[in-house]
């Protein structure tokens, strides 16, 4: 056994452990960032999602060093593929053309962006990665936590000793570790009064999970895969809120439920990305590259058929690897029934894209984490429009840390609910959802904030989570440096004051949104991005 020891450790290198890391290192602390794939980036690399973003993302009200992670995958593209020369020049270029996002790109692009953004730090001794460390254990004394125990690829085990710990993990594993105060699943209606909120609690009420992967689509070849061993069970599986099996082009349409089906590719006439699949996550569009370069187009399958609301991950009872070898198995059963009974044998899986040798993401996509027992706690009251009534805007919030814009969006559960998908205003990230309300040292960044069920629906998205992190980051610092636990620096009205002037005259971190934007609900928001000028 190995022992190091670090002012800052960040466990987890998914987007918000990513921007943690990268805050603390440029407001000049060391900083020790582990994960247990070999990739950083989680949500938008590992586990190969696009982004899901709101109509202001390309302006100030994403922090400028979201735009910049951003923007660094625009200009890989444009270094490093030969894109024609109208598409090279495009400002809002989007790779994929999926609709989903206005950036719609390869994994692979992601991670080399993040990369380079910790390039400077890594070389200047301020930050050190560790891939493939998993932790296994907590040090506790009393409310502060001392260190985190990993096994590392060789079996060994390194202990990390740190003054502040950021637990960045998917799934918020460090909570149960050190014994944080945390919620799992579904609060009930008598617990936050939510309009949304389960009749009851049910720690075992999680959103289903997803294991996405690429596909390209080779018309006359054939490259259907090896018959899945769940193939049987989903083809004939009904869940009493679906249509019918999950192997088909039906599903439900989120907002009212109504059944909707939708096939792989859209003919003429209809939307494309809206009555077909194909392009809604698209990654690669051949039609934006030289002839003879790029032939085919690549989608990221991330729909509705390969959600996996079987059983949680985690929870009382829950039995985590079989969950997870549960979605592998949808997902590869879904791949199967489109080459085989939908008849697309060209589809083809693309592991060169993600990584691994059997073409699924490197990692389960989560929608849902273990969540602290924060000094606040954002409810549907605070974000929702039925719950706050027509143009009444989101809550202001004093300690405001940053912003984000979403629909409250939950996919169906382990409980065996269908969506709820309700529409919500434009909201702040409060500093009291990032503080736990007993220990001093061990921060989240990532769905792991002080939100609800409900809530969490809208604050668990890529530019979200980002923003968590940075916000955690330089919390972080601004801790250390002023010798006090976070929780005092907000309930002082200077120190806070101090504390958002480094996010916004130093990182760049817009902390409001105009009156017109905070009172727009999502659903009434703009369909194409809004540039607003700094």
């Amino acid at each position: 056994m190995q022992e190091t020891h670090t002012p800052v450790l960040v466990v987890g290198g998914g987007l918000g452990g990513v921007a943690a890391t990268l805050t603390a290192a440029r407001l000049g602390r060391r900083v020790v960032l582990t994960e247990e794939t070999d990739w950083l980036g989680g949500q938008l690399t590992s586990q190969a999602v696009p982004p899901d973003e709101n109509p202001w993302i390309e302006s100030r009200y994403a922090s400028s060093s979201y735009r910049r992670l951003r923007q660094g995958v625009r200009e890989y593209y444009r270094r490093n593929y030969p894109l024609r020369a109208s598409v090279a020049a495009q400002r809002l270029l989007n790779p994929g053309l999926g609709v989903v996002s206005g950036l719609c790109h390869e994994p692979r692009a992601a991670l080399a962006v993040i990369e380079e953004m910790l390039a400077p730090y890594r070389t200047a001794g301020l930050v050190t990665v560790l891939l493939r460390h998993t932790p296994v254990a907590v040090e506790v004394t009393g409310d502060r936590v001392e260190a985190v125990t990993f096994t590392r690829p060789d079996g060994t085990e390194l202990v990390v000793a740190a003054d502040y710990v950021v637990d960045a993990t998917e799934l918020g594993d460090l909570l149960p570790l050190a014994g944080v105060e945390h919620v799992v699943g579904a609060e009930g209606v008598a617990d936050t009064g939510e309009p949304h909120a389960a009749p009851v609690a049910n720690p075992l009420d999680q959103q289903a999970v997803s294991w996405c992967f690429p596909l390209e689509y080779r018309p006359g070849e054939d490259h259907t895969i090896d018959r899945p061993a769940g193939y049987d069970y989903w083809s004939t599986r009904r869940a009493p809120f679906w249509p019918g099996s999950q192997l088909s082009w039906t599903d439900v349409e989120p907002i009212d439920l109504s059944v909707r089906s939708r096939g792989l590719f859209h003919d003429n006439g209809h939307i494309p990305g809206k009555h077909d699949l194909w392009h809604f996550r698209r990654i690669v569009a051949a039609e934006q590259y030289e002839p003879g370069t790029i032939s085919n187009d690549v989608t990221l399958v991330n729909w509705p058929q390969i959600d996996y609301w079987d059983q949680p991950l985690i929870g009382p009872g829950a039995d985590r690897e079989g969950a997870l070898a549960g979605a592998r198995d949808l997902s590869l059963s879904f791949l199967y029934w489109m080459q085989t009974e939908a008849g697309y044998p060209g589809l083809r899986l693309r592991p060169d894209l993600v990584g691994t040798g059997d073409g699924l993401a490197k990692a389960v996509y989560v929608r849902e984490s273990r969540r602290i027992k924060a000094e606040f706690t954002v409810l549907e009251q605070h974000v929702g429009v039925q719950a706050r009534g027509p143009l009444a805007g989101s809550e202001v919030f004093a300690d405001s840390v940053g912003l984000g814009s979403y629909r409250i969006d939950l996919h169906p559960s382990t409980s065996g609910r269908t969506y709820v998908d309700v529409d919500c205003y434009p909201f702040q990230i409060p500093l009291g959802a990032l503080l736990p309300q007993r220990v001093d040292n061990l921060l989240p960044a990532n769905k792991n904030i002080g939100t609800t069920h409900v809530t969490n629906g809208c604050y668990r998205l890529h530019p979200v989570e980002w923003s968590i992190g940075e916000a955690v980051g330089a919390l972080a610092v601004q801790a250390l440096d002023a010798d006090l636990p976070p929780r005092k620096i907000r309930a002082d009205p200077a120190r806070l004051a101090d504390f958002q002037r480094t996010l916004t005259d130093t990182l760049g971190v817009t902390l409001a949104w105009s009156q017109e934007i905070r009172t727009t609900p999502c659903g009434r928001q703009p369909a194409v991005p809004q540039l607003v000028e700094d």
